[in-house]
């Protein structure tokens, strides 16, 4: 277990899935948690759970590709708990299609939640915790797409966005560094969520195979024979957002179960 206690952290795209887990990792771990997603039914869900855990929480309704939204996303924050510590960028998005038969406003879609809006909430946070002088902590959520594009389903743009997102890690690392705040970012390969099952669905219905052919697929390739769980994922953060990662900045940490080594 890792002492987040007296820590506020802000989770995007809480409110399903990996997001919700990592809201309710961080809370089990002393920390309050401001929930944060598109569907303000689901942050508030997932922020009465959070409250369960005995830690304060605060749902909000963003759309975090919106500047002008994640002003006033931080801005509640910060009249609601003084301060956040810890930013989880993990709000994300796919569309199952092959780049050039894309539209204009798909594409930029995709990297407007997947990386635009992990620079615009860096930038609206990052400037309290370096004016506080106690450095921080900022992980962003890559994928195993973003190290090796999908061999499984035509996600080109989507694997674009999360190589971006860990060039982004990188570049704000060496930005930040000298004001004591990490940033790092985690790489999930195949997780038990709504996403996969979207996904696979999408690619069943273009291929004409039976449905959950791609899962089985994808599984058979995992040297350790398993999807992970939201909640393994949210593991790996709790150790991000702790000082037990304190020396360990700018980097893309794999979460495959082997089926990307390096």
């Amino acid at each position: 277990m890792y002492d987040l206690g007296g820590k506020t952290a802000l989770v995007t795209g809480a409110g399903r899935g990996i997001g919700a887990a990592i809201a309710l990792r961080l809370a089990r771990e002393g920390a309050d948690v401001v929930v944060v997603d598109i569907d303000g039914v689901l942050a508030e869900a997932v922020a009465e759970q959070v409250r369960h855990h005995g830690a304060s929480s605060l749902g909000l309704q963003v759309d975090v590709a919106s500047a002008d939204q994640v002003d006033q996303m931080v801005k509640a924050a910060m009249q609601h708990f003084g301060k956040i510590d810890i930013l989880v960028n993990n709000a994300g998005i796919n569309l199952v299609k092959p780049m050039l038969q894309m539209t204009e406003r798909e594409w930029d879609r995709l990297f407007e939640v997947n990386l635009k809006s992990y620079w615009l909430c860096a930038r609206a946070i990052a400037p309290q915790m370096i004016s506080r002088g106690t450095g921080g902590k900022i992980i962003n959520a890559s994928s195993k797409a973003g190290k090796t594009p999908s061999r499984y389903a035509p996600i080109g743009a989507y694997s674009t966005t999360k190589h971006g997102v860990i060039g982004f890690t990188r570049s704000l690392a060496l930005e930040l560094a000298p004001s004591r705040i990490n940033v790092n970012c985690f790489c999930p390969g195949l997780v038990d969520t709504d996403m996969w099952d979207q996904m696979d669905r999408a690619v069943t219905a273009l291929t004409g195979d039976a449905a959950g052919s791609l899962r089985a697929r994808a599984i058979a390739d995992i040297p350790l024979g398993r999807m992970d769980s939201p909640a393994g994922v949210a593991k790996l953060v709790a150790f991000l957002a702790s000082s037990e990662s304190d020396y360990m900045t700018g980097q893309s940490v794999n979460l495959s179960g082997g089926l990307e080594m390096h």
